[in-house]
């Protein structure tokens, strides 16, 4: 057998894992708990390199607190529910289920044999009908709060996909998944009140901060988009328009009213003005754009006259009203005062439709733009001019001051607004968990009673998934006929399916008791458990994912389901993995398998390469590493200590070289358990690779055996195993321990072996010794030259002479050897 045989090792060690149930949380252990979870992937295919680096990263994690004596809950599922199952039933023919969960076990072996340290007891798959009724039941716990409610809602449509799509999932206008162009459709869908813990959302971050990426939390903050300021009451015609605006200061700046298209008074103003015509084309051709790049910064602005003016009432003034691509009706009231001179998007449509600026605040210290000539805004803070009553205020008092006097006529009121918009749930698709609701005419929207639950997905051979324009669900008759849970009367189930995202808001808590079948989690798991100590995932989650997670915690804490507010304690994301500078991609030829990684050098080289490769924060250009590298540095540790093991106790008089391996042992322990801390585990590899190669010199080089060498290369085992763990178990095998690494304690260092001792070492000029200089042990030659070129005796002697030689032995002696210059 070869020093290191990966093909022979992981398997045998994987094996001894399971047979021991190495990694299943003890329920009823007295250690303390730490709760390690990933973000648990979607099965499409194989595990993809991005996979390789995310689990890595939490492997790491759990197995570092397993060896800080911790009982470690690290579980594995899958968010099985999604639409490239439903494509690949429509495709190819496949049954949705099938193909989900042979790509869940196709996952499963190429986990196993990375040697993940996962609790298989407590896997789950949200596609199961055992999770899904519980996905049910949380939906039925928020409707009968009132957070749950059904709404009718202009949504993007893909037409091939036939579904709704979030804007984050279209592309260029394009769905993501198909590419086909998307286009808005006005459906009855269900939504979740979000906006309801809008404030919370943004002010439990307090808890987070310092625990959290602060990318990520400034991410969130701007999605929610708090923001103070007014609505203020415009008229068109006999018409009452609320207006929301953070600048009620700048009101006397207004010089025209834009609303968006889809503003539900649009068209009657438009026919009022003579315009429906224009307006119906003009609204077909806003429609066929998504909402993201209506807003581009950089896009041009398409608006339409109406043909009405709004009144300003702050002076009386009659604006004109245009209906404007970059208006949304998901924010504020759908209509806006707009104020050229001070906000860009404004000024850009001003230039484009030829309407008159006017500048209001002036900038502090600077002159008034002029603003027949000005191509940027005069945005930021300033003294209020052209303002009537109002002039020389600063502009938050005057901001103040406006709306306390709007207020005061009826005209207006301080407020409070968000971006944040409700979360549209609704998906007109199959593969995922059926709404538990029944319409009833009799009765109306009626919950199906927990005992009922779940409500199956019907059998795949019983949908239509032809394109039909209803959601698939709707299809199936033996499912869609119902009797009313209330009067018994004939009903229709609901046939919509929840967004995925509803499934992976809660699955954390399942996780802590996932066999229970009478509650969705069990009060006592989840308080031993929860909240999760370390959340590691991709930043793409930064916003969605995290958010409706953080939303779903605080909803079952005010039903009094659980007894925190946020889920994870800490949050650690890793960057991408790329090739060339470009995402990894079939169509690209730049794809990397792991599987063939894992073939030719072993998981363990793998996952080492992976967290070698730079800070887990940065993307991993996979072009720039070597597994070949890595794989000789596994290989050589693996010989050094069959050399070791092979070689006889050192001499006595090798008692200094072993007390410098033991100092140097107890540095790299003192630092690699300071870089695990931190998520530093290219520098933590590094320091370890150091420390093989101060083993291997006092091996080979001075022929040191016995406690020193023994003792680095266990620290070595211990502190590789949670990155490289199966060639650990391994090295600790052969170096006479019969337990596994995994479950042995951290090593501790020694305070008393940090401290650095100095030597005296004579410092001679032509052989003659000139002084005496202190230097620490190891000290390069650089740095005692240096330290010898301060002493005045030394310069002395160097006068008017060049050094043409040094002469260092290493903590003994340094000779310069000169000629006159």
């Amino acid at each position: 057998m070869s020093a290191y045989d990966p093909h022979e090792i992981e398997p045998r060690w994987e094996k001894a894992w399971e047979d021991a149930r190495l990694f299943v949380a003890d329920e009823r252990s007295d250690k303390p708990p730490f709760y390690a979870l990933h973000m648990f992937p979607y099965p499409s295919g194989d595990l993809h390199m991005g996979h390789v680096e995310a689990f890595s990263l939490a492997d790491a994690v759990a197995r570092y607190q397993r060896l800080q004596g911790r009982e470690v809950m690290n579980p594995i599922g899958w968010d099985s529910f999604g639409l490239p199952a439903e494509n690949a039933a429509i495709s190819r023919g496949a049954d949705p289920e099938a193909w989900t969960y042979a790509n869940i076990e196709t996952h499963a072996a190429t986990m196993r044999r990375m040697g993940f340290a996962w609790d298989w007891s407590r896997r789950l798959h949200t596609s199961d009908p055992e999770y899904y009724k519980w996905t049910q039941w949380l939906f039925i716990q928020l409707y009968e709060a009132g957070w749950a409610y059904r709404a009718q809602a202009d949504v993007n449509w893909c037409p091939n996909d036939q579904t709704v799509l979030a804007n984050e999932q279209v592309i260029d206008g394009r769905c993501e998944r198909c590419d086909t162009v998307v286009t808005k459709k006005s459906l009855t869908q269900w939504f979740l009140k979000i906006t309801d813990f809008a404030d919370r959302l943004l002010s439990d971050m307090d808890q987070l901060t310092g625990t959290w990426p602060e990318r990520v939390l400034t991410l969130q903050r701007n999605w929610i988009g708090r923001s103070e300021g007014a609505e203020v009451t415009f008229t068109v015609g006999d018409e009452e328009v609320v207006v929301y605006t953070t600048r009620p200061d700048t009101l006397y700046g207004a010089t025209f009213f834009v609303v968006a298209p889809e503003h539900p008074s649009a068209r009657e103003w438009a026919a009022r003005g003579g315009v429906a015509d224009e307006f119906d084309a003009f609204l077909r051709r806003v429609q066929a754009r998504t909402d993201v790049d209506r807003q581009a910064a950089d896009a041009s602005k398409d608006g339409l006259f109406l043909g009405v003016h709004a009144v300003n009432p702050v002076n009386g003034e009659q604006l004109p009203v245009y209906a404007a691509d970059y208006v949304l009706m998901g924010y504020g009231t759908g209509a806006i005062m707009c104020v050229p001179g001070h906000d860009q998007r404004d000024l850009d449509f001003a230039r484009q439709y030829d309407l008159p600026v006017r500048i209001v605040i002036r900038p502090e210290g600077d002159d008034l733009p002029d603003p027949r000539t000005m191509s940027v805004a005069a945005a930021g803070d300033g003294l209020v001019v052209n303002s009537g009553a109002y002039d020389g205020l600063g502009w938050r008092e005057a901001k103040q001051r406006i709306t306390d006097d709007l207020a005061d006529r009826g005209l207006g009121r301080h407020a409070v607004n968000y971006r944040l918009r409700d979360w549209l749930i609704s998906r007109q698709r199959y593969w995922g968990a059926p709404i538990p609701i029944i319409h009833c005419a009799a009765c109306g929207e009626v919950a199906v009673p927990v005992d009922d639950l779940p409500v199956r997905l019907p059998d795949a051979n019983e949908i239509d998934f032809s394109h039909s324009g209803e959601a698939p669900l709707a299809t199936a008759e033996a499912f869609v006929h119902a009797a009313c849970p209330s009067c018994g009367g004939a009903a229709r189930r609901d046939t919509d399916t929840m967004d995925t995202f509803v499934d992976s808001s809660w699955y954390y808590l399942r996780y802590c008791s996932p066999h229970r079948d009478d509650v969705a989690f069990s009060a006592d798991a989840v308080a031993r458990w929860m909240p999760v100590d370390q959340y590691t995932g991709g930043i793409e989650h930064a916003i969605l994912h995290l958010l409706y997670s953080r939303f779903f915690t605080k909803a079952l804490h005010d039903l009094g389901h659980v007894d925190f507010v946020e889920p994870f304690t800490r949050l650690k994301s890793q960057g991408q993995v790329i090739m060339d500078g470009a995402a990894m991609s079939k169509s690209r030829g730049n794809l990397v398998e792991p599987r063939g990684i894992i073939d030719e050098y072993g998981a363990d080289t793998l996952r080492a390469t992976m967290l070698f490769a730079g800070p887990i924060e940065d993307d991993v250009d996979w072009a720039d590493v070597s597994t070949t590298g890595m794989f000789k540095f596994l290989s050589r540790l693996t010989r050094l200590t069959d050399e070791h093991v092979a070689s006889p106790a050192g001499p006595a008089a090798e008692a200094a070289a072993d007390e410098d391996l033991r100092r140097a042992t107890h540095r790299t322990i003192r630092d690699v358990t300071a870089d695990f801390d931190a998520f530093k585990y290219n520098t933590a590899l590094a320091k370890l690779m150091a420390l093989t190669n101060e083993v291997s010199a006092a091996i080979r080089e001075r022929g040191q055996g016995g406690d020193g060498p023994q003792h680095a290369l266990e620290v070595i085992a211990i502190m590789l195993s949670p990155v490289a763990p199966h060639v650990a178990e391994e090295i600790w095998n052969r170096l006479g321990h019969h337990g596994f690494v995994a479950e042995q304690r951290w090593p501790e260092y020694d305070d008393s072996l940090l401290v650095e001792h100095t030597l005296e070492v004579p410092v001679q000029v032509d052989g003659r010794v000139r002084d005496t200089i202190s230097i620490t042990a190891g000290a390069s030659q650089d740095d005692v030259v240096a330290l010898a070129q301060q002493s005045d005796n030394v310069r002395r002697h160097l006068a008017d002479r060049e050094t043409v030689k040094l002469i260092w032995v290493p903590d003994r002696l340094l000779n310069l050897v000169t000629r006159p210059a």
